[in-house]
C-alpha cells in the first residue's frame, strides 16, 4: 500500500477518535474502561461464536456463520443504541430504563448474545448443505493432526469451452498486434472498488501473486518444549485478562 495513503488513513482515524470523545464522556458516566468493555460485549460475542463454532463443530457452514454473525451483530447494535439513548440514573434515583438495560448487566448480555449467535449458526447450518470433509482437514479442532490433502474451496474452477479454429494456411504466419482480436486481461474492477481495496490493504481480484509450490502446511505438530511454553503463556494471559475484566467491571 502507498505510504501516503496509510498516513491519510491514520489521520482520518485520529480525527474520528477525537470527535468520539463526547460520546465516551456521556456513556457510562465517562468511565473509559466501562465504555470499552460494554461496547466489546455488544459486538465481540458474535465473532467469538463464529470462531468457536467453526473450529469445534465441523457441521457449521458458510451460511450459518454469515447469518449468525449478522443476527448477533444486529442484536448487539440494538443494545448499544439503547445504552447510548438512556442515561444511567444517579445513586438512589429510580431506574426508568428498559428492563434490558436496567436488569441485564453488559457482561451477562455478552453471554446471552454468545448463546443466541451459536443457536442461529446451528439452526442455519443444519438447514443447509454441509461442507465436504475433504475441505476441512486441519481447519477444525478434530482434524488438526490430519495428514490428508485438503481441497481449497476458493480454488478456481477450470472449465473447457468450445474451441473454434480458423482456416489452416501454409507458410509463415505473422500477427499484427494492431489488427489482432480483443485481448482480455482479467476482470475489470471499478475505481471505487479499487480504492476501497487499497484502503483495506487488499489486492484487486486476479492480481494475487501465485504462491510457491511446496509451502502448504500439512501438519500442526510442534516441539513439546515450545508447545508447553505457548500453552502456559496462553493460560497465564487468559487468567490475568479475566481477573482484570471482572475486577474493573
Amino acid at each position: 500500500m502507498d505510504l501516503a495513503l496509510v498516513r491519510v488513513f491514520v489521520l482520518v482515524m485520529v480525527c474520528v477518535s477525537l470527535m468520539w470523545i463526547p460520546v465516551i464522556q456521556t456513556a457510562n458516566s465517562g468511565q473509559l474502561f466501562d465504555y470499552i468493555q460494554s461496547v466489546t460485549s455488544f459486538l465481540a460475542p458474535p465473532i467469538t461464536a463464529v470462531f468457536l463454532m467453526a473450529i469445534l463443530w465441523p457441521r457449521a457452514n458458510e451460511q450459518g456463520a454469515f447469518w449468525g454473525l449478522m443476527g448477533g451483530l444486529l442484536v448487539g447494535l440494538v443494545r448499544m443504541v439503547l445504552e447510548f439513548s438512556f442515561k444511567a440514573p444517579a445513586c438512589g434515583q429510580p431506574d426508568g430504563r428498559p428492563a434490558l438495560l436496567a436488569q441485564v448487566h453488559y457482561l451477562h448480555f455478552a453471554l446471552i448474545l454468545l448463546a443466541l449467535t451459536c443457536l442461529i449458526i446451528a439452526a442455519v447450518s443444519l438447514a443447509t448443505p454441509p461442507i465436504p470433509e475433504e475441505h476441512l482437514y486441519r481447519l477444525t479442532w478434530w482434524s488438526r493432526h490430519s495428514q490428508e490433502p485438503r481441497l481449497d474451496l476458493t480454488a478456481p474452477q477450470v472449465t473447457s469451452g468450445p474451441v473454434t479454429s480458423g482456416p489452416v494456411t501454409s507458410g509463415p504466419v505473422t500477427s499484427d498486434p494492431m489488427t489482432s482480436g480483443p485481448v482480455t486481461s482479467g476482470p475489470v474492477t471499478s475505481w471505487w472498488r479499487r480504492a476501497a481495496l487499497r484502503l483495506c490493504g487488499l489486492n484487486a481480484p486476479g492480481s494475487e501473486a501465485a504462491e510457491p509450490e511446496g509451502l502448504e502446511l500439512n501438519s500442526l505438530q510442534e516441539a513439546p518444549l515450545w508447545r508447553n511454553v505457548c500453552n502456559i503463556n496462553a493460560l497465564l494471559l487468559l487468567t490475568i485478562n479475566v481477573f482484570l475484566w471482572g475486577y474493573f467491571a
